[in-house]
């Protein structure tokens, strides 16, 4: 790492603790103060609290998630319990109670230089994708179309390393479609958030025949209070530097997790088929995700599912309903996805040959083509 190419922000008002700092960072290589006025990026910013901390926090909050700031180091000269756990909500790394000593600043930056440098190691690395399949309501098809694309991506030479995910909390039966008895749920890494390395991630993780390695939902809906989307948030980052595509069955619900996971998603598959229902409720959701801000327009594709060419609704039709083109269509094979399901395999183990199977290793070529494009 060269010298002074940490960008660090200072935040403060007080003139006694910013000539503190700027001391400091004059002694501490590796870190270049940004200039007053300046939008870019810094890599870390000091930020001194005030007296409207509600509103700080959030602030802050929405400067990590726009990634305008990497890191975020607190100063107050109030610390107590309801300040600190608000701040570690809000993304806090450090937090320093004043007066503080020279020494306790200059360690943490010293550990924030480890962290920078493990980030650039692992940033040099492959990072996969994560596609988030939801539906427009219950029943589309969600879990049928998130299990045989993880397995059709798999099955391409150029993608190595594919984890299927059920976000399912309610209802997520992954398990039952390749019929495995995986040892361990998600619930489990809430237990062990601290633990998230790659020999953790191996002994845990439950490999179908296919190759996909699956993490199912818990079975028991009150192991679900373990986890929060800060969690979840950790989790995902953690698991996408170890597999070049994570494919999520995201079912249909939007708490704060499942919103979280659309907010970290490179794209979401939105799930419909041609009906009046369905489609009235997908375009109530792009309505929603366009209010939200996130998931972005262009990163949300939707299939239809089930397609039939007589259909009472053409594609046409329903594009003009949704106000947005239909990516994909998946055709009505009921009998040969049941007997599949049935049998506990995915579609390219069961029926090779058939259509819907090939049209799942279509789908997998222009997603995993898009992407490459994007790189």
């Amino acid at each position: 790492m060269s010298e002074d190419n940490i960008s660090i922000r200072l935040n403060l008002k007080n003139p006694k603790l910013k000539a503190q700092f700027e001391k400091i960072l004059r002694l501490v290589s590796g870190f270049k103060v940004q200039e007053k006025q300046t939008k870019d990026r810094c890599d870390l910013m000091i930020f001194e609290m005030g007296d409207e901390i509600v509103k700080e926090f959030q602030l802050v909050k929405e400067m990590l998630r726009s990634r305008e700031v990497g890191e975020v180091f607190f100063v107050s000269d109030h610390v107590d319990q309801n300040v600190l756990r608000n701040a570690i909500k809000a993304g806090a790394k450090e937090l320093f109670s004043q007066p503080i000593a020279d020494e306790e600043i200059i360690g943490a930056l010293e550990k924030f230089k480890d962290r920078k440098v493990l980030a650039v190691t692992e940033d040099s690395t492959k990072i996969g994708k994560i596609i988030n399949v939801i539906g427009s309501k219950g029943g589309v098809g969600v879990t049928t179309v998130a299990v045989n694309l993880a397995v059709s991506l798999v099955q391409k030479k150029s993608i190595p390393s594919v984890a299927l995910i059920d976000m399912n909390l309610l209802f997520g039966d992954i398990p039952l479609f390749l019929d495995i008895e995986p040892k361990y749920n998600w619930s489990d890494i809430t237990k062990n958030i601290t633990r998230l390395d790659t020999t953790f991630l191996n002994s845990i993780l439950s490999t179908d025949s296919s190759g996909v390695c699956v993490i199912p939902s818990p079975s028991y809906l009150s192991k679900q209070k373990l986890a929060n989307p800060d969690i979840i948030e950790s989790f995902l980052n953690a698991i996408n530097k170890r597999f070049d595509y994570i494919v999520i069955d995201g079912g249909q619900s939007l708490d704060n997790i499942s919103l979280k996971i659309l907010e970290m998603s490179d794209t979401v598959l939105l799930i419909t088929v041609l009906n009046l229902s369905c489609l009235t409720n997908t375009h109530k959701l792009l309505k929603t995700f366009s209010d939200l801000g996130f998931p972005s327009e262009k990163n949300i594709k939707i299939i239809a599912n089930r397609s039939l060419k007589t259909s009472d609704i053409a594609i046409k039709d329903a594009e003009t309903s949704i106000e947005k083109e239909v990516f994909w269509t998946i055709p009505d094979d009921y009998k040969t996805t049941v007997m599949a399901l049935n049998k506990g395999k995915a579609l390219a183990q069961f029926a090779p040959r058939k259509e819907i199977t090939k049209n799942f290793i279509k789908l997998a070529v222009e997603l995993s083509s898009l992407h490459e494009k994007v790189i």
